[in-house]
């Protein structure tokens, strides 16, 4: 537990007007012709006394209470079995096709087939919702990285981002290299907890340029982080990764993209998908791949006063307005002297 502080401090500056109620007013004087005559009033005393107490009590409570006051709830440290695990995913408009099963002959059956990014949605949810314990990031990228949730063990959060993605269509470019340095960025300045994962979810390669390579390289070294590639075949006549061998950074797209991440020296795999079976098959082997020991810092919320201090100030508000109300105001009129009719 940290030290108490405020969220707002600049509204302490209004502390001075507490002060206030202190000073007399004129209007709560009562002209007397002798003073002498009034016998003690103790308890008129004290109830003047609480009166000015309590409106006292009721500007500073709610000053402080405008303030925000609390209290920082630092930090633990939790264990359990996983892996930071960054889902890096293409939202690019070929991702807006629709999944083709093999067997599928007649093209009036492919306006009813769920697109890409409906299928990789759904099973990237079920993988969320199947791993409690993993710390998840999630950046969506097309023409540009759009990183939407940050580390965290909140799966609500992770949830809510991917179906966030369902709304509109792609964008037609895809820059695989900005997306790949923007999610290496996100593991900058962490502490290493255990394994750490990008899982990159694409239907498209990407011939990048050789400072490119190199900063991503060396990015992927330096954060010891592993990559996974989960390559969803467009059509049949996309590169078969898995046939292929020999390419160079000049073959097509996805050849050389798959040819830079096999020479990285961090752990590299590829799952290669033709239809949703396969994907789900890749989600399911990945997430009997990523089951280590993770250790890792989690924030825990802010403890926040501010209810406290305004319920403070609405108690002595009612309690000032009681010593009002047994305040007396005026003197109280002598009763009109009987008018007697003479006899």
């Amino acid at each position: 537990m940290q030290g108490f502080d405020f969220a707002q401090p600049l509204w302490l500056l209004l502390l001075p007007l507490a002060l206030l109620p202190l000073q007399r007013r004129p209007a709560d004087d009562l002209a007397f012709p002798a003073i002498a005559w009034l016998p003690a009033d103790r308890l008129g005393r004290f109830v003047d006394r609480l009166g000015q107490v309590l409106a006292v009590l009721a500007l500073v409570a709610a000053v402080i209470g405008l303030a925000g006051p609390g209290r920082d709830g630092g930090s633990e440290l939790r264990s359990g079995r996983g892996a930071e695990l960054l889902i890096l995913m293409d939202r690019s408009s070929s991702m807006d096709a629709n999944v083709i099963p093999k067997d599928v002959k007649a093209g009036g059956q492919f306006n009813s087939l769920p697109s890409k990014s409906e299928v990789v949605r759904g099973l990237l949810s079920q993988f969320v919702a199947k791993r409690p314990e993993d710390r998840f990031a999630f950046i969506a990228f097309s023409t540009r990285a759009m990183p939407i949730v940050p580390f965290t063990d909140n799966h609500a959060l992770v949830q809510a981002a991917l179906a966030a993605t369902g709304i509109g269509r792609g964008l037609p470019d895809t820059r695989m290299g900005t997306a790949l340095l923007a999610a290496i960025e996100a593991f900058s300045g962490r502490p290493y907890a255990g394994s750490r994962i990008v899982l990159v979810v694409s239907d498209g390669g990407a011939q990048l340029d050789e400072p490119t390579r190199e900063r991503i390289r060396a990015g992927l070294a330096r954060e010891r982080i592993g990559l996974y590639w989960v390559y969803i075949r467009s059509n049949p006549n996309s590169p078969d990764l898995t046939q292929e061998s020999g390419g160079s950074y000049d073959s097509a797209e996805e050849l050389a993209l798959h040819t830079f991440f096999g020479s990285l020296a961090t752990p590299y795999r590829l799952y290669q998908t033709d239809d949703a079976q396969m994907m789900a098959n890749a989600m399911a082997e990945i997430d009997r791949q990523q089951n280590l020991p993770l250790v890792y810092e989690r924030r825990l919320p802010r403890s926040d006063y501010r209810s406290a201090f305004f319920l403070l100030a609405l108690l002595s508000t009612l309690g000032l307005l009681v010593c009002r109300a047994l305040q007396l105001q005026a003197w109280p009129r002598p009763p009109a002297p009987e008018l007697r009719t003479p006899a």
